[in-house]
């Protein structure tokens, strides 16, 4: 099929490559760079960096409506658009030009977490399973009509990120057979249940701080959750202490309070159980075992962590 690809980050990479592999690939376009870390250099996007390496016209339009950027994608006539994780609202100018609409992969079992951050959300809330889902795009956020799910189960220990690449890569398979069942007229087209909608919206900073009047469990689907960004934290006489693994264990013990430090690391009480900081890191440091953060701090059961001022 000829193929308008549109997406950004690391997890539409896969899906590009599938398109590349199986279909005529008409452009590829992506967010314009952006200024980033401590120097602030414009970087490219993970997509626009796998289209370099093809002989493919890149776009990167501050606004996919801009009526310029409309009549370069009419000219392209393309089959379909396939979008990924592209970060831009799809007008529809856009949506009326392919044949056989706009085709979206979304990281989740819609309609459970329409939004930026599915997979966040789906290790914060506990969930034992997640997916992927492709569908039609209309002009509402995650709100189209589905193709095709293919669920997921989430393990134990999985990070944020370690669901991330699991799902980018099904989510590349889904769109493949999605793509193949619309060329041979044969794609479901299943409208959603708006009334069991929830959201993922976008993850701030703030979100990452830790409350450890919650339960053992919930801190610890948090700190999983937030990883690897923005990252779970706490405090330490107003220093922010970033909190990458933790592990969870019975016990009782005040929520915030050094209850045993072990070489597995700082044991602090909670609601309900005891979490075991494991991987840490202080402002402007390593990341580094919890135990060597309480040597450094000479930290001691009875202390408390978790107060943003200081005292």
């Amino acid at each position: 099929m000829r193929v308008v690809f549109m997406g950004t980050p690391e997890f539409a990479v896969p899906s590009l490559d599938i398109l590349f592999k199986n279909h005529t690939v008409l452009a590829v376009v992506t967010q314009p760079d952006r200024p980033k870390g401590r120097g602030q250099k414009l970087a490219i996007s993970p997509i626009k960096e796998r289209a370099l390496k093809e002989d493919v016209p890149i776009f990167q339009p501050e606004k996919v409506s801009d009526e310029g950027f409309v009549k370069e994608l009419q000219a392209l006539q393309p089959e379909v658009i396939v979008v990924v994780a592209f970060g831009q609202k799809i007008s529809r100018k856009i949506l009326d030009i392919p044949v056989y609409g706009c085709i979206n992969v979304h990281s989740s079992l819609l309609p459970r977490y329409r939004g930026a951050a599915p997979i966040n959300y789906a290790i914060i809330n506990g969930d034992q399973e997640t997916g992927v889902s492709t569908m039609y795009l209309n002009e509402e956020w995650d709100a189209g009509d589905i193709i095709l799910q293919e669920k997921v189960a989430i393990l134990p220990t999985d990070t944020a990120g370690d669901l991330h690449d699991r799902l980018m890569v099904k989510g590349a398979e889904l769109l493949n057979q999605t793509l193949k069942l619309i060329s041979e007229g044969k794609a479901p087209r299943i409208p959603q249940d708006h009334s069991l909608a929830t959201y993922a919206p976008k993850l701030t900073k703030e979100q990452g701080k830790l409350d450890f009047n919650l339960t053992a469990e919930q801190a610890n689907f948090l700190i999983r959750g937030m990883n690897p960004w923005p990252v779970a934290y706490t405090y330490y006489k107003g220093e922010r202490i970033k909190v990458w693994e933790a592990v969870v264990e019975e016990g009782v013990g005040n929520p915030g309070e050094i209850v045993k430090i072990s070489d597995e690391g700082i044991h602090l009480g909670t609601a309900q159980g005891i979490i075991i900081l494991t991987k840490v890191q202080r402002e402007n440091s390593r990341v580094m075992s919890a135990k060597d953060l309480a040597n450094g701090l000479r930290l001691q059961p009875g202390v408390f962590l978790g107060n943003a001022e200081g005292e």
